[in-house]
């Protein structure tokens, strides 16, 4: 996706010909290489995390709802523009002037400062940022209110901004999350055909601990039936390990109206033979049973353990040369 050096925003720039506006009810919308982009203004910036989610968070910002990633497990489906169907992968709403809400409200004397997460709803590093380029006020408006945040990205994009994160950390605590379910990259060729291949994520990963900023690996989502193995989840731990991850918090897949009706299609067309075992396995709800998701974490917890993740005394080295790691420039 073209970069355009100035946020569209910015009073005084004029939009690309390509991202031309057009005004659909109360939003501005602009078409950037396929890419649909409906800018509305933020009516709030700070947001309560459904607890159903299972994110280890309470509160959240998020500059864009949606992505590009075209994953068919995505749980933000059902809050895009255009529904949950094959035109989500391409639409996003980009929530104008949403640095400004947040310095109100994080003065405001009813925030108690709390940690929030950034990143719940899309990935806020996905290539429109390039275009909007929301990420740095934001990052500007934690800082100077001194407000913990978690980063939640598997963006190369990310790295743009290490100076900001930084100027953020000497203020308050700053963390990054990776979100790498699998490894196995045909897995991720087939439900996340638009994102970054887990390899890239976890050099993201890795990059951001190399320059201070503790990040670990959101292990989500785990696919039942298809990376749940034990094969699966030891290398996706093991390759977490080795990319210096200070913590992998797995997170078994949601299934949400919107985002259930579109990966259970899917499936039905590549794993017919699954249908029925997930029908018995979610039943009507978005979660998997409770005894299955637990037996995940433990799982996970035990891998964690024996390779070290979370100790600094860690047992298992990165064995990728230097020269295979994200450069910071």
């Amino acid at each position: 996706m073209r970069a355009v050096q100035e946020s569209l925003l910015d009073a005084g720039t004029a939009p690309p010909a390509a991202g031309r506006a057009r005004t659909e009810g109360q939003a501005v919308t602009r078409t950037f290489d396929g890419v649909t982009c409906h800018e509305v203004g933020a009516r709030t910036a700070v947001e309560r995390v459904p607890e159903a989610a299972e994110l280890p968070f309470r509160w959240s910002v998020s500059p864009y709802r949606g992505c590009e990633g075209a994953c068919a497990h995505c749980a933000a489906r059902r809050d895009r523009a255009r529904g949950a169907g094959a035109g989500a992968a391409s639409t996003v709403v980009v929530r104008t002037g949403l640095a400004d809400r947040l310095r109100r409200e994080l003065a405001s004397p009813r925030w108690e400062g709390a940690p929030v997460v950034l990143g719940a709803t899309g990935d806020c590093y996905q290539p429109v940022e390039e275009i909007y380029r929301l990420m740095p006020s934001i990052l500007r408006a934690l800082a100077d209110a001194g407000n913990p945040f978690t980063l939640m990205t598997g963006s190369p994009l990310v790295l743009r901004d290490l100076d900001l994160l930084r100027q953020a950390a000497a203020v308050a605590p700053v963390r990054a999350a990776v979100p790498v379910g699998f490894v196995d990259d045909r897995v991720r060729r087939a439900v996340e055909p638009g994102a970054a291949t887990p390899q890239r994520r976890l050099e993201v990963c890795s990059a951001l601990n190399d320059a201070g900023i503790p990040c670990g690996v959101l292990m989500a989502p785990v696919l039942p039936l298809i990376t749940d193995s034990p094969d699966h989840l030891r290398s996706t731990v093991r390759r977490a390990a080795e990319a210096g991850a200070v913590s992998v918090t797995p997170i078994v897949l949601r299934l949400p109206p919107g985002t259930r009706e579109w990966y259970l299609a899917w499936l039905e067309r590549e794993h017919p033979g699954l249908l029925p075992r997930y029908q018995a396995l979610y039943g009507r709800g978005s979660v998997a049973e409770a005894g299955y998701r637990a037996r995940i974490a433990a799982q996970v917890r035990s891998l964690a353990d024996a390779y070290g993740i979370g100790r600094d005394d860690r047992r298992w080295r990165r064995r990728r040369s230097p020269a295979r790691q994200l450069t910071l420039a």
